[in-house]
C-alpha cells in the first residue's frame, strides 16, 4: 500500500512513518498542507493520514478542498483537537475516520488497514497465479497452500510486482521501494530480493525481461 502522511511533527512522523514502512508500506511524508495536497494530486495514494494542525494550509482545509474536488481518497485524521463538535466537523468535512492524539500505533495501523479495504468494498486485495496467493491488505502469501514468510524488502518488491501484474517494473523502480527501509540499498539489492522470493514462491514466479526488468503474469 502506498500512504502519504502529512504530519508536521517530527517525533511524531517519524515513529509512523518507521511503523508504517515496517508494515511493508510505501510512506510519502510531507510537512505542511500545501505540499499535502501537490502530493494528492501528483499521484495516486492508497489512504492519507492528515494531521489538522498543519503549517501553510490547514490540515481542515486541504480535506475540505479534496472533497470539492470530488478527491475520495480514503482520509484517517490525526489531530490533539479532543471535543466531540471537532471530531463531528471532521467527519462532516469529509474524513473517513478519526484518531486523537497520543494514540497507540497498533491502533493506528490496523485502523488504516480497515479503512483501505473499505475503500476497496470490503474486499481484500487478492492476487493468485498457479501456486501463489498474495494478499496485499493483510500483507499473506501463500505457496502451495503454506503460508511464506518474507523480510520487509521482499514484501516491498513482491507487492509492487502484484500491484501491476502483466506490467514490466525496471530495476529503478523496485530499488525506489526499498528505499525508506534501514540500511543502504546495495547495487544488487534487487537481484538478491527476487532471488529469495524465487526459492520461497517458485523459480517462475518472478519473469526477468533481459534489458527492461521484472514481472509477474497477469490473473
Amino acid at each position: 500500500m502506498k500512504i502519504l502522511l502529512a504530519e508536521d511533527d517530527t517525533m511524531i512522523g517519524e515513529n509512523i512513518q518507521i511503523a508504517l514502512v515496517g508494515e511493508g508500506m510505501d510512506v510519502d511524508w510531507v510537512m505542511d498542507g500545501v505540499a499535502a495536497e501537490a502530493a494528492v494530486e501528483s499521484m495516486k495514494f492508497d489512504a492519507m493520514l492528515l494531521d489538522l494542525g498543519l503549517p501553510q494550509k490547514d490540515g481542515t482545509a486541504v480535506l475540505q478542498a479534496l472533497r470539492a474536488r470530488k478527491n475520495d481518497i480514503p482520509v484517517l485524521v490525526m489531530t490533539a483537537r479532543d471535543t466531540v463538535r471537532q471530531r463531528v466537523l471532521g467527519l462532516n468535512i469529509g474524513a473517513d475516520d478519526y484518531l486523537v492524539k497520543p494514540f497507540d500505533l497498533e491502533e493506528l495501523i490496523a485502523r488504516l488497514y480497515a479503512l483501505v479495504r473499505r475503500s476497496r468494498g470490503g474486499l481484500d486485495l487478492v492476487y493468485r497465479h498457479g501456486d501463489v496467493t498474495v494478499n496485499s491488505v493483510t500483507r499473506e502469501v501463500f505457496f502451495l497452500q503454506r503460508q511464506i514468510v518474507l523480510s520487509s524488502r521482499e514484501w516491498a518488491i513482491l507487492d509492487a510486482l502484484v500491484a501491476r501484474p502483466g506490467a514490466i517494473l525496471s530495476r529503478a523502480q523496485l530499488e525506489d521501494r526499498l528505499y525508506g527501509y534501514a540500511g543502504e540499498v546495495e547495487s544488487n539489492a534487487v537481484e538478491v530480493y527476487i532471488y529469495g522470493l524465487r526459492k520461497k514462491l517458485g523459480q517462475q514466479f518472478i519473469i526477468n525481461t533481459r534489458g527492461l526488468g521484472y514481472k509477474v503474469e497477469k490473473v
